[in-house]
């Protein structure tokens, strides 16, 4: 009797035992989130970017998760692969949610969503068209250079997709064949965790989803009511990221070399030059940040050169077609590089362009007027000017002093050295048109 009793009560520690065991070990296996930092990616890819992200994961330690909200037309190859290794190898889930509806994460943006553990998306947003931008403008397909570029993406895409449990091969997709997909089409095909139409949706989805931290997996616990940190970027940070902009550091480029030229050609208010120089010192900040193509900045500078020359040599339009060519050329190329996901915009090309085109019309034509007023336009009494014959020459040509300057002039056969003359206007040759002076 006695040892069946003492047989029962063993076997009851043991599985008492056993059940505690399990359940420690399932409760270490539960990742508890309490606190979320929150950052908010609604523009390009660029320094800025992950500067943003480094501090404030360096200054939110405590946290529990972090939640990127993203809405990006793509950036830098370089920063996105670095953002990249920071999601992948963080301590802490990272989740990725697209949205509002009518965000995107296209070309970087889809990159960085492969390494998130967890991806939503919103109704109504996209991801994917990944391919990268090639200075040869994506026409040789078979490119070994451009085949290099892409096998090398669609590599570390496959191998992150699989690392989080998502679909590698519609994100390949994305990256050798340029593919979008929608958020419906990006959950039948598994690219995404599911949808979320705001972030309390999103919180809800989280609650319970498993994911892999540093080789382990967890299952994640999320607390009803979390503590959220909003991450906020610093003023540095916003001027690059603003400066970051391909459209805006182009547009900052040619509206300072306009103005810098319109100081040379007036100078003494200053007001021109000067903002001139921080329109290009800005943009040069941002072109310290974008993959900055020398050849295409060359090739713009040459057209501004050109739009000059056209003002003072006839080329009958010739050096116009010349520049407004190397103006477009370098314009489409100015930052499309092997490290790039941007280019500028080509509606803003044009409209520049048109812009400038205007700009120089009205500078031709305000030129060309002065040049024929020459000889047309007689002095009055405010600007009359007196001279003296100092040398005859045939035909009625004559050299006067006027007040200490020497000129060529025309008048009547009959003047000599020492006459008193007035000046009547000037020729279009900028020789004066004189006559004897009828108080002498």
């Amino acid at each position: 009797m006695n040892y069946h009793l003492l047989t029962f009560r063993a076997i009851t520690i043991a599985l008492l035992m056993f059940i505690s065991s399990f359940a420690q070990a399932q409760d270490d296996n539960v990742y508890e989130i309490n606190s979320i930092l929150k950052f908010n990616i609604d523009s390009s890819i660029n320094p800025a970017t992950l500067n943003y992200l480094k501090h404030n994961m360096a200054k939110h330690k405590n946290v529990d998760a972090y939640v990127i909200q993203m809405n990006t037309p793509g950036g830098l190859v370089s920063t996105t692969k670095e953002i990249m290794i920071k999601l992948s190898s963080s301590e802490k889930p990272t989740v990725i949610w697209i949205g509002p509806s009518g965000a995107s994460a296209t070309s970087a943006g889809a990159i960085i969503a492969s390494s998130s553990h967890l991806l939503y998306m919103a109704e109504g947003t996209n991801i994917g068209a990944a391919t990268p931008i090639s200075t040869s403008g994506d026409l040789k397909k078979n490119s070994d250079l451009r085949s290099k570029a892409i096998n090398d993406i669609a590599a570390l895409v496959r191998s992150q997709a699989k690392l989080h449990g998502k679909n590698a091969i519609p994100f390949e997709k994305m990256i050798q064949e340029a593919k979008s997909y929608s958020a419906d089409e990006s959950l039948e095909l598994k690219i995404i965790d599911g949808l979320a139409a705001n972030q309390k949706e999103l919180f809800k989805k989280i609650n319970g989803k498993k994911v892999k931290l540093q080789g382990r997996e967890f299952s994640l616990k999320m607390n009803t009511s979390p503590r959220i940190v909003e991450a906020v970027m610093d003023l540095g940070q916003r001027l690059l990221n603003i400066l970051s902009s391909p459209n805006l550091a182009y547009i900052l480029f040619l509206a300072g070399a306009a103005l810098i030229y319109m100081e040379f050609q007036a100078p003494g208010g200053f007001l021109a030059g000067s903002i001139g120089a921080v329109c290009l010192v800005l943009a040069g900040i941002g072109f310290q940040v974008l993959p900055l193509n020398l050849g295409a900045l060359a090739l713009i500078c040459l057209g501004f050169i050109l739009f000059i020359l056209e003002i003072y040599i006839t080329s009958f339009g010739i050096l116009s077609i010349a520049a407004t060519t190397c103006l477009v050329a370098g314009s489409m190329f100015l930052f499309r590089t092997d490290d790039s996901y941007m280019s500028v915009s080509f509606s803003v090309i044009m409209s520049v362009l048109a812009a400038i085109l205007t700009f120089m019309a009205i500078v031709f034509y305000f030129f060309m007027k002065a040049r024929k007023s020459i000889g047309v336009h007689k002095f009055n009494e405010d600007n009359l000017r007196f001279g003296e014959i100092v040398e005859v020459n045939d035909n009625g040509q004559y050299m006067i002093k006027s007040h200490g300057e020497f000129w060529k002039s025309t008048g009547p056969q009959n003047l000599v050295i020492g006459d008193k003359v007035e000046v009547l206007c000037k020729n279009r040759d900028l020789t004066l048109q004189i006559s004897k002076r009828k108080d002498t």
